[in-house]
């Protein structure tokens, strides 16, 4: 885009909601605006909300619950959009999440169709672009256990070294939820209208199961699994969400002896790229986050703070680190952060990410932590 361009998101608190305004962050020239619960509560804060869009991502609903409930809740918040742009006589590009679950005979299935139908007739009638993108299951960082997706349930469990239980092994499609907004946004760059069916990555419940506990017990033995598969990449940071930030910092065993001292900094499957920075006392690096990328801070000589914030949140964690006693830091996806030289002396840190960088498709988005 060259001039700017706004997109609005609807149930901005959600899981794809919160991973589409992460993407959105990083594109130039583009505008976000938000719409939660407050906004649908009143009906002139949702026209002011779609007044201000060039296109709109509807995710706002309701997935589990009783039946009526989430046919209800669903269907109202789709009249309540489609009143206000028919108010403001809006011709915005509304896109829908949809689901592959509009194939079955259920109360959230037979809602999505509806709602659908309802928004494909408001763009007839409005001459507007409506994409109808059906979803397969979707999964990602911050995905609520026994709610969004049965991999949040899985990773929040092995995390915990809970009992998990498959009472039935079917196969599943899944899809990260970063897929899914990089695909919203090609289909707003490309002005497509229609259904469009997402593909995911199929895989067993038990294989699903057996991926995940397998990524805990090479990360609990401080190894990186490969993931040069995107899937695989994408599984293995939902994984890790869910054990930060109790797990850091993580200290690593140091052989001393009368030559010196050594550690392992860094063991890996996957290959990435390893950087060395000397940092001068009160300098900070960083204050940027990542959508995909793995990184680990880890400092060998001197002392620093490393400060750690979820994106769209307002609490900070901060990380005591030294080089007398070697402890990593391993970055969450989504969130901000950056690493402060507290000391007297100079800051040595070496930096680890598991791709080489690539000044095309850097995944760094700027944004200061406080």
């Amino acid at each position: 885009m060259n001039s700017r361009f706004t997109v609005g998101v609807t149930g901005c608190r959600g899981l794809l909601g919160w991973h589409a305004i992460g993407f959105l962050k990083s594109l130039p020239n583009v505008d976000i605006k938000f719409a939660d619960r407050d906004t649908f509560a009143d009906a002139l804060q949702l026209e002011d909300f779609v007044k201000a869009c060039d296109s709109v991502w509807h995710f706002a609903g309701m997935n589990r619950g009783d039946d009526s409930e989430v046919a209800q809740t669903n269907l109202a918040l789709t009249t309540q959009l489609i009143t206000a742009l028919e108010c403001t006589e809006s011709k915005a590009h509304v896109l829908f999440s949809n689901s592959t679950h509009i194939a079955r005979d259920t109360a959230y299935g037979q809602t999505k169709r509806e709602c659908a139908v309802l928004l494909a007739g408001w763009a007839l009638r409005a001459d507007a672009l409506f994409s109808n993108m059906i979803l397969p299951n979707v999964f990602g960082e911050a995905g609520k256990p026994f709610y969004n997706s049965v991999v949040s349930t899985f990773c929040f469990q092995v995390a915990r070294t809970e009992e998990t239980v498959v009472h039935q092994d079917a196969e599943l499609e899944q899809v990260h939820a970063q897929v899914v907004a990089r695909a919203f946004w090609d289909a707003v760059c490309e002005k497509r209208a229609g259904d469009f069916w997402l593909p995911g990555r199929k895989i067993s419940v038990l294989g699903l199961l057996e991926r995940i506990r397998g990524f805990h017990t090479l990360y609990s033995s401080h190894i990186f699994p490969d993931v040069r598969d995107d899937f695989d990449r994408d599984l293995f940071n939902t994984c890790r969400w869910y054990l930060y930030p109790d797990r850091y910092p993580t200290p690593l065993t140091l052989h001393t002896d009368a030559r010196g001292s050594l550690f392992e900094s860094v063991k890996t499957y996957n290959g990435g790229q390893t950087f060395l920075s000397t940092t001068k006392p009160g300098i900070t690096r960083g204050n940027h986050y990542h959508t995909r990328k793995i990184e680990r801070f880890l400092v060998v000589s001197g002392e620093a703070e490393i400060k750690i914030r979820r994106v769209f949140d307002n609490e900070v964690k901060v990380f005591k680190v030294s080089g007398t006693q070697p402890s990593y830091v391993d970055i969450p996806t989504l969130h901000t952060h950056n690493i402060t030289n507290t000391g007297l002396g100079e800051l040595v840190t070496l930096f680890w990410t598991h791709e080489f960088f690539n000044p095309d498709f850097p995944d760094t988005i700027m944004e200061q932590v406080e």
